[in-house]
């Protein structure tokens, strides 16, 4: 049987950097083959927070090795150990060696899961996927933060030959990762540091959008009103936005938000087969339908909206997107496809 985030695992202190693994494989792995995930510390100091991490090297010793780190957030159902799976069999069908590809696999817990402690950033239901703060444990911690956090982790000395970090997410981890991928100050940093950051989001079931404006059958144009009220309140828009996504003056500028996404390295997937109305995880409120009633066809207009805030911000993008023929929502099929490997490292 699957271990789940919920599953109860033997583990040392969760102060200690990490739990060792076994050498890395790509061998096919089934699920009880999957190692624990290791505890790792995040932002050392006073606002320090445990956080459970699936990975394919132990993460508690310097590793002169990898050159590339690979994040894989799950989706809704928070099983990790799956998408640690996936992850593996979709580094080998790229041909990554896995002595120079570092894979992880964050697990967001909630305070049920009984791998769950005070010294962990716990969070309530699903608020993880909307960028919220955490509100068990170490409280405060935003799941956007989590991202930076384990940039910051990766970036510390620890891995000194890294050269490029890979975000990835898939369903609920991908409207995390859009939105982080909009919302974030890290990006730049790491860039100037030397590594490389790209983006990759895969279906979605919303995005944030910049503006007012929402796909129509003639293009672009503001909606809401009575039918959708809040529509471009986050986690659709920008208004009350998080405070994580509000600028130094508390301000939220789409203008200044989308020149900058812009230049960001993004790529969107989306399964051809995955434009069902009615799939149980497809976000149905009214902001979320204002954006397509399938992911296809949200992923779809998204594409097209970029374009549309290129004209309008005058701000050139260019983000690759791509379907994968035949697949559904789920991760396996998507990952598990040439096309993906072929489109997300093309250069090996």
């Amino acid at each position: 049987m699957a271990m789940a985030a919920g599953k109860k695992i033997a583990s040392t202190s969760l102060l200690a950097a990490a739990l060792l693994l076994p050498p890395a494989s790509y061998a096919k792995k089934s699920a009880e083959d999957i190692p624990p995930p290791q505890i790792v510390t995040l932002a050392p100091g006073a606002q320090q927070y445990a956080f459970a991490i699936y990975a394919n090297n132990t993460l508690s010793e310097t590793n002169t090795s990898i050159t590339r780190a690979v994040i894989l957030e799950h989706g809704v159902k928070r099983d990790g150990d799956r998408y640690f799976e996936t992850g593996l069999e979709f580094l080998r069908k790229a041909g990554l060696d896995p002595a120079h590809n570092l894979l992880l696999t964050p697990n967001f817990l909630t305070e049920g899961d009984s791998l769950s402690d005070s010294k962990m950033a716990l969070w309530r239901g699903d608020n993880w996927m909307q960028g919220q703060d955490s509100t068990h444990g170490k409280t405060g911690v935003s799941s956007f933060r989590v991202f930076d956090d384990i940039a910051a982790f990766l970036t510390s000395g620890r891995f000194p030959a890294l050269k490029e970090i890979v975000f990835i997410g898939h369903s609920a981890g991908a409207q995390l990762m859009q939105r982080y991928a909009v919302l974030n100050n890290t990006d730049e940093k790491l860039r100037q540091a030397g590594v490389k950051v790209r983006y990759v989001i895969s279906s979605p079931s919303s995005y944030l959008y910049l503006d007012n404006n929402r796909p129509t059958d003639a293009g672009f144009a503001p909606a809401g009103g009575i039918t959708c009220p809040g529509y471009d309140n986050y986690r659709y828009g920008l208004g009350e936005m998080l405070p994580y996504g509000q600028g130094k003056d508390g301000q939220v500028s789409g203008e200044a938000l989308f020149k900058r996404y812009a230049a960001r390295d993004v790529t969107y997937m989306v399964g051809s087969k995955d434009n069902n109305p009615n799939h149980r995880f497809l976000d149905k409120a009214c902001g979320a339908r204002l954006q397509g009633s399938n992911r296809v066809e949200r992923h779809d207009n998204y594409v097209r909206y970029e374009q549309f805030l290129a004209q309008k911000w005058q701000t050139p993008v260019h983000h690759p997107d791509f379907e994968v023929p035949g697949a559904g929502h789920e991760a396996g099929g998507l990952f598990g496809s040439d096309i993906a490997a072929e489109k997300i490292f093309p250069a090996r």
